[in-house]
């Protein structure tokens, strides 16, 4: 008798190794996000409002890499959420934030 390979010991083996390597770079994103200082995170979402005048959540969470419910908490102080519109699901600065450039010329 000659000897043959089990086919499905060879099928699992292969599968198995393949399984682990697409499990592992979900990971990372999935790592726990630190905290920031609030006034730091405040000056930064300032900076990025200056860059661009709507942010969607999203955008915001990459950009910072800080919890989505600590920006939230923020951003319900410092922005106003836009439900409809062209710029809708976006975030906008409340009017007192917003830098007005008519005011510096007319001082």
């Amino acid at each position: 008798m000659s000897m043959r390979p089990m086919p499905g010991i060879v099928g699992l083996i292969s599968s198995s190794s393949k399984e682990k390597k697409k499990q592992a770079p979900v990971k990372p994103s999935d790592a726990k996000r630190t905290r920031r200082d609030r006034t730091e995170m405040e000056n930064v979402i300032f900076k990025l409002f200056e860059r661009q005048p709507n942010w969607a959540l999203k955008a915001l969470v990459q950009e910072t890499d800080q919890p989505e419910q600590f920006l939230k908490e923020i951003l319900n102080d410092l922005c106003v959420y836009n439900k409809r519109g062209p710029n809708q699901g976006t975030h906008e600065l409340k009017p007192e934030y917003k830098k007005s450039t008519g005011d510096t010329d007319t001082a």
